[in-house]
């Protein structure tokens, strides 16, 4: 039977620690009434990209990938969820509810949210192909049973974008962004190129 949670407890927490991926849906909103465009949805990893902020806020390191869906969409009107599915023994999924806010490099905020993630924390580690802070304000929390979810094990964590990335210079970073990371598939401002180094 699912729950609603007040806020995130340190039983919630520890869920989320545990889990090695997470997804992210969002939507835009195009038509009058708020219809109209492409939902998105986003598979997230990588370790120590997820914090928990405060009891209602929660952040992610945003890696640089072939869209802006989720930057667009978060730019546009805010809406965004999270899901953290266990794929182990535990029988559970956790959905946060919330608006999310666009945190950029450079930005006041950037260093400040940059301390929750150690890699981004310490200049010499960090993953260059980080991009944007996505922090969300969280407005519902809700567990439910996930009994149908199939058990898997992780074998490990890919390190495909870190490779990538580290074989781009910081220009060849930006000129891609620039391509791909612009515009959403809905023609929604993404990332502004001139913010993207």
């Amino acid at each position: 039977m699912g729950k609603l949670y007040a806020e995130l407890d340190e039983r919630l927490r520890k869920f989320i620690a545990r889990q090695p991926v997470f997804f992210v849906a969002t939507a835009p909103g195009l038509g009058s009434n708020g219809s109209q465009g492409h939902v998105n949805v986003s598979p997230k990893g990588c370790q120590d990209t997820f914090a928990v902020v405060g009891p209602r806020t929660v952040a992610y390191l945003d890696l640089t990938g072939s869209g802006a869906e989720t930057i667009a969409h978060v730019q546009q009107n805010g809406r965004i969820t999270i899901m953290f599915c266990s794929f182990s023994h535990e029988t559970k999924v956790v959905r946060l509810y919330g608006t999310g806010t666009v945190v950029l490099p450079g930005s006041p905020r950037w260093d400040e949210l940059a301390l929750h993630f150690p890699r981004t924390a310490d200049r010499s580690a960090e993953l260059r192909s980080q991009r944007a802070i996505i922090v969300v304000d969280l407005e519902r929390i809700a567990d439910s049973c996930g009994y149908a979810v199939p058990e898997m094990t992780l074998t490990g964590e890919r390190d495909v974008l870190d490779r990538w990335a580290s074989s781009k210079t910081a220009s060849e970073l930006a000129a891609y962004r620039a391509e791909k990371n612009s515009v959403s598939i809905d023609g929604l401002p993404g990332l502004e190129p001139a913010r993207m180094r």
